[in-house]
């Protein structure tokens, strides 16, 4: 492919707007066009870049010969559709996460790809910040020694005017989603592939979950327990505890502004304090450099976020969900 990657944007909420200003910081990747149905959110998307198209229809974006791949900004709910409608037009995606509702949502979603031979990768932004690789090295060297369990919750009090997503089964509302996915994502990290899972949810009034509970059990002793809240404000950490030591992921673990905080032994003080904020940009660039680099190499699968990767997370979500009792449309649909 060639060197400049021209990206589109589809749907133009406040992630998609974040990841279009982040765009400015990647070397030879350009934002050229975005597609929104909200005259509002087309108008902020006219303040970071007034350069861009701007379409206020999906199949325009879609069947634009100037677009290289396209971002995936919608809800939940409406991934398979909207991902579905770029590779059916031959467009490479970034799926933003979750990747879909269900597994089969998302075998069917990479079956396409496949038989296209485009690119498709889900946007789980995390993977890509220097945090979260320095967690990965120190549990890798054995600084932590062995990881014998895993505390990670997310919680806050959605405000007025709350977005629709939030709350709305269709499309894929609840924490597990939304804020879960990340709790499940590290816990999965650093103990790997749990061998027991338990589930437990207190439902909103639309039957989504508001809060979600979830134990991961693991045949050789070790256990992880992951919270997610619409309840309450949490402080959102992760600790992953070893035999020899802990790490601490304070505020926004899931962000590249985290604190990290490695605590020797039976310490109460840690000896290493590691601050590594981006020096620019929201940190959604790291992951768009990684797609500009796959698709310059002709790849239609990243190395690092794998298309097993995805469907792991999802049939894990699957499990949390038939465990928890949480119910979406789509899944009475391939009943």
């Amino acid at each position: 492919m060639k060197k400049t990657i021209r990206w589109g944007i589809l749907g133009g909420g406040r992630i998609a707007q974040k990841f279009a200003a982040d765009l400015e910081w990647v070397k030879d990747e350009d934002l050229r066009a975005i597609a929104s149905l909200s005259q509002k959110n087309t108008e902020q998307f006219l303040k970071i870049n007034p350069s861009a198209t701007l379409y206020t229809d999906y199949e325009s974006l879609v069947t634009d010969p100037e677009i290289d791949i396209i971002y995936v900004a919608t809800p939940h709910g409406l991934h398979y559709e909207h991902t579905m409608l770029c590779l059916q037009h031959n467009k490479a995606v970034l799926c933003e996460k979750a990747f879909a509702l269900n597994a089969a949502q998302a075998e069917k979603m990479i079956t396409e790809a496949r038989s296209r031979k485009l690119f498709l990768m889900e946007a789980l932004w995390s993977k890509f910040i220097p945090p979260y690789q320095k967690m990965i090295e120190m549990i890798k060297n054995g600084d932590l020694g062995e990881i014998k369990n895993v505390l990670i919750h997310f919680g806050f009090i959605p405000q007025p005017p709350i977005a629709d997503r939030i709350f709305n089964p269709a499309l894929g509302g609840g924490t597990l989603l939304d804020i879960g996915i990340y709790n499940i994502f590290y816990a999965v990290s650093a103990l790997g592939l749990p061998d027991h899972i338990e589930a437990f949810m207190s439902p909103a009034a639309s039957k989504v979950d508001e809060q979600c509970a979830v134990v991961f059990r693991y045949n050789n002793g070790a256990m992880a327990q992951v919270f997610s809240s619409y309840a309450t404000h949490l402080t959102t950490e992760a600790h992953i505890n070893g035999n020899k030591g802990r790490l601490r992921l304070s505020h926004r673990f899931y962000t590249p502004d985290t604190k990290m905080e490695f605590y020797p032994g039976r310490s109460d003080e840690p000896t290493t304090m590691i601050h590594t904020a981006p020096t620019s940009g929201f940190g959604y660039h790291y992951e768009a450099s990684h797609v500009g680099d796959c698709l310059r190499k002709g790849l239609t699968e990243s190395p690092v976020m794998t298309h097993s990767n995805t469907l792991e997370l999802m049939q894990i979500m699957d499990t949390v969900r038939k465990k928890a009792g949480i119910i979406f449309p789509a899944d009475e649909k391939r009943k």
